[in-house]
């Protein structure tokens, strides 16, 4: 059984036991979540909602909140001297999720 859902503006596909990389969740670790915005459900039969699927939910668990690796912008200009360095880390949340009811 899995679900695709809606979180933060990006779509995952996600079972039971998945553990997903999601923008920052304001929550501490150990809290539950839940997700409303279920776009599809595939057990048994599919159910395809519009745009989401009435009384499907997924519930989930925050993990962790971790720091992704650094990224380098380097932006230069040849022959005219121009170099700027840029360093970025972004954080994100780890959840785990624990069942999709339908």
């Amino acid at each position: 059984m899995y679900a695709l859902v809606e979180f933060k503006g990006k779509q995952y596909k996600v079972e039971k036991g998945t553990l997903l990389k999601v923008d920052l969740i304001d929550a501490e670790p150990g809290t539950a979540i839940s997700i409303d915005t279920v776009l599809l459900v595939s057990a048994d039969t599919v159910k395809v909602g519009s745009p989401y699927v009435e009384g499907a939910k997924v519930s989930a668990v925050v993990e962790s909140h971790e720091k992704d690796e650094k990224i380098i912008v380097f932006k230069y200009k040849p022959k005219k001297d121009y170099r700027r360095k840029q360093g970025h880390r972004q954080q994100f949340s780890v959840i785990r999720i624990d069942g999709i009811s339908a």
